[in-house]
């Protein structure tokens, strides 16, 4: 397994805190652009579900669930897109310290938004698809996967190394 270590630097001596926040916002933002794409391709997708036929049969239960997964899909775009954003208005101001702070914490909130709209939706489908247990027990099991492999796995690898 490969190391996490910082590319090689072609100066010698320490990383300066200004050339460390200048590494850890590009790692960042390399990071959200894997999010982004996946969030905007979901959002993209709900955006046309009302306008297809089969939606007027659709229960209230499953228009909530459509709502939620909307609203989260929308959420998560705008925390994953805000960095971007947010450098360009905040570009030369000498805040790239505060400004990778804050998108790490976007990326959390993009990331926590992104797992409920991917749970929503498919316990949407599913529930339009199968009668039983089977849509929820899978939204539950959706769910449970991305809290592990996004949030409590790396949080456990965090405490322990």
């Amino acid at each position: 397994m490969a190391s996490e270590r910082p590319p090689a630097r072609s100066t010698s001596g320490p990383e300066t805190p200004a050339e460390r926040a200048d590494r850890n916002f590009v790692e960042l933002l390399q990071g959200l652009r894997v999010a982004v794409t996946g969030v905007q391709v979901l959002f993209a997708f709900l955006l046309t579900v009302p306008f297809s036929p089969g939606f007027a049969k659709v229960s209230q239960t499953d228009r909530w669930l459509y709502y939620v997964s909307l609203v989260a899909a929308a959420v998560a775009s705008m925390f994953f897109i805000a960095p971007g954003v947010q450098h360009r208005i905040l570009f030369r101001r000498g805040m790239k310290e505060t400004l990778v702070h804050r998108s790490n914490l976007y990326g959390w909130m993009g990331a926590l938004a992104l797992a409920v709209a991917m749970t929503a939706s498919t316990l949407l489908v599913l529930d339009y698809l199968f009668d039983g247990v089977l849509p929820t027990l899978t939204a539950v099991a959706t769910a449970l996967l991305a809290l592990w492999l996004w949030f409590v796995e790396p949080l456990l690898r965090r405490l322990s190394g």
